[in-house]
């Protein structure tokens, strides 16, 4: 069984202690850049990890961490949100001789906005305190009505070493229980490295979810769309043939370059810092979300809170990108804190997220967090904005987040239709979950399913009702025709918006299982027989005995149609199939035209072979007959010519 593996985000005010921490943690220096020599802070990620020994049900069990070490300064703060997207658990820093401070307070609001529900605290630097207990308590203060509340605190010194050892298993303790991050077979890596090796070209690096990745697979880089294929993958320094959801992983991307490489070729394939390696077919970007912010009631010590007005333009950090966008509120004016709206977020270029994605939203200059949020629809329109359907919409993906069920009717409830391939596809359910969901629903009486698409019932309903009443009319109006052509029933159709030639097709399989029959290009009820309108029975009455009249020796088609009336009757028949065209000259009752094919294969069958002049004989007819006759039959592939004989295509 593999060892598990847990990502383990440090959070804290700059210059108390957190790079110095993960060293004595795990005996790597997070701090690579020269810059961060020496200035003595962190600016960037910074990467280290450990394997430790856990407890699991009363058993030693090893596991890993991957710890994310970030900036504190409030200067980087955008790259401590790069590297926090999906953490399972938070380790705060807290200097003894400084206590709790603005940026610490701001950490904790993104780590929350993220979801993140686990933390313990480490009380650094415990031998300049002067009161490590009146310490804890100020820290126990501020982590009151949060979710890190009861969150374990250790005094620790990376001077002395004290309180290493108790951390680095209170981190194990409190990972021990925790469940691995979910396999929903859509594996996304939102890249927060990116750089080239000599003789290895192109890595990017980030925290991998949702999915496995395997080396020689084909991948494909959002939002630009640009594929590529893995060469080797590594995690923890080790390379590994595949790799599972929540570990850190660095994936070799020969087929990109640096993005910001300024010896790269003009629109070359690259890759930078907030693309997402994902596989194909997983869904597309765009640039309008529908959300739901939420806005906390604290505020960072000696900050005067931003005002987050509708229009605002912001920073919206979605995994490890940062977006130039604005906010538009449903039905607020602003947003204040301490609650929590539906809103539209529209980004000056597209971005590739998922419903059920948590983001951040800071402010234009880039000075505070403003919100956070969850996706509740990664593609939506901006028509209707404000209007009560779509808020009715919002409120129901917002009641359902978590649910594929109540999801999956939100969706269709408001969209109507889709293709099943897409239903959705860029959320963090399964295909199993999605195609289980869709079976609840379905037999619960909510959705219509065929192989392709997937319709709400109700809607279903009255584009079925629609449909049938446009038939009905049909028949009425035109009693001698066949039925409804389809062409013409698609055009009635086309003010429902939806109506794809997928669901069209989807629509008349469904009519056709109750009370409906496709008959070549048109539709009808299966009861319908077409009848020949008042003004065409006598004519149709004429033609029909003089076609009875000689069976297999019918006057021209010429005698027979002498006028449009009977031009018009003589249609009818045809088309019903009452009549058949043998030749352009050549008109049969349909019933003496299967009496004479019957007649010419009883006739091969005894004899092999016959000349025109031998099936002449047979139906006692003339060539004129004749002739055209055997064409047609040769046409249909029921006879075949060989010289001046015909046989049977196909003998018994």
């Amino acid at each position: 069984m593999p060892t598990p593996s847990y990502i383990v985000a440090t959070a804290g005010h700059v210059d108390h202690g957190k790079s110095a921490l993960v060293k004595a943690l795990t005996g790597t220096d997070p701090d690579r850049l020269p810059e961060e020599k020496a200035r003595g802070i962190t600016i960037d990620l910074g990467f280290a990890h450990v394997e430790v020994t856990a407890l699991r049900d009363g058993k030693p069990a090893p596991l890993r961490m991957a710890i994310v070490d970030v900036p504190g300064h409030e200067d980087f703060v955008k790259n401590m949100v790069a590297g926090v997207g999906s953490v399972d658990l938070a380790l705060f820093v807290v200097a003894a001789d400084d206590g709790w401070m603005p940026q610490t307070e701001e950490h904790l609001q993104i780590l929350t906005y993220l979801g993140v529900r686990q933390a313990v605290v480490a009380l650094t630097k415990i031998d300049l305190a002067d009161s490590p207990d009146a310490m804890e308590r100020q820290i126990r203060g501020k982590l009151a009505g949060t979710p890190f509340s009861n969150a374990p605190i250790v005094a620790t010194s990376v001077l002395s070493g004290r309180g290493i050892e108790e951390l680095r298993q209170t981190l194990a303790g409190a990972l021990a229980d925790a469940q691995p991050q979910r396999d929903v077979g859509k594996p996304r890596l939102s890249v927060d490295r990116v750089f080239t090796l000599r003789g290895v070209g192109t890595v990017v690096t980030g925290t991998l979810i949702d999915g496995s990745l395997a080396r020689g697979q084909g991948v494909i880089v959002q939002p630009s769309g640009v594929p590529a294929k893995i060469r080797t993958i590594q995690s923890h320094g080790s390379e590994v043939e595949s790799i599972s959801p929540g570990r850190r992983v660095a994936l070799n991307l020969p087929d990109l370059q640096v993005a910001d490489d300024k010896s790269a070729v003009l629109d070359a394939p690259s890759a930078r810092r907030g693309d997402v390696i994902t596989l194909p077919g997983l869904g597309n970007p765009a640039d309008t979300i529908d959300v739901v912010l939420e806005r906390t009631g604290r505020e960072a010590d000696g900050q005067t809170p931003r005002v987050l007005k509708d229009g605002t333009r912001v920073h919206l950090h979605l995994g490890s990108a940062d977006f130039p966008a604005r906010v538009y509120l449903l039905d607020h004016p602003s947003l204040a804190t301490g609650s929590r709206a539906f809103a539209q977020i529209r980004t000056d270029s597209p971005a590739f997220a998922f419903l059920g994605d948590r983001f951040i939203l800071r402010d234009w200059p880039g000075q505070q967090t403003l919100a956070g949020g969850v996706v509740l629809d990664p593609r939506a329109s901006r028509e209707g904005l404000r209007s009560s359907e779509h808020r009715a919409h919002m409120e129901a993906l917002d009641r359902a987040v978590g649910d594929p069920v109540a999801t999956l009717a939100a969706m269709l409830a408001h969209g109507h239709v889709a293709p099943r391939s897409s239903l959705l596809l860029q959320s963090r359910f399964s295909k199993e979950e999605v195609v289980a969901a869709l079976a609840s629903l379905s037999s619960a009486g909510k959705t219509v399913v065929s192989d392709v698409i997937a319709a709400d019932a109700s809607w279903w309903k009255q584009l079925r009702a629609n449909a049938i009443e446009a038939i009905d009319v049909e028949h009425k109006a035109h009693p001698e025709r066949n039925g409804l052509a389809l062409s013409d029933l698609r055009q009635t159709l086309e003010k429902h918006a939806g109506v794809t030639p997928d669901v069209f097709d989807a629509l008349v399989a469904d009519l056709a299982r109750e009370g409906f029959v496709r008959s070549g290009a048109a539709i009808r009820r299966l009861a319908h027989r077409p009848a020949l309108p008042p003004q065409l029975q006598p004519a149709g009455a004429k033609i029909r005995a003089a076609l009875n009249a000689r069976p297999w020796d019918a006057p021209s088609r010429k005698e027979l149609t002498p006028d449009n009336v009977s031009f018009q009757a003589m249609k009818f028949l045809l088309n019903t199939g009452e009549a058949v065209e043998v030749g352009d000259e050549l008109v049969l009752h349909a019933d003496h035209y299967r009496s004479a094919v019957e007649a010419i294969r009883k006739h091969l069958i005894e004899r092999g072979r016959a000349t025109v002049s031998d099936l002449r004989q047979v139906l006692g007819t003339s060539r004129r007959v004749m002739v055209p006759l055997l064409e047609k039959l040769d046409r249909e592939g029921v006879t075949a010519r060989q010289g001046d004989h015909r046989v049977l295509r196909n003998r018994p």
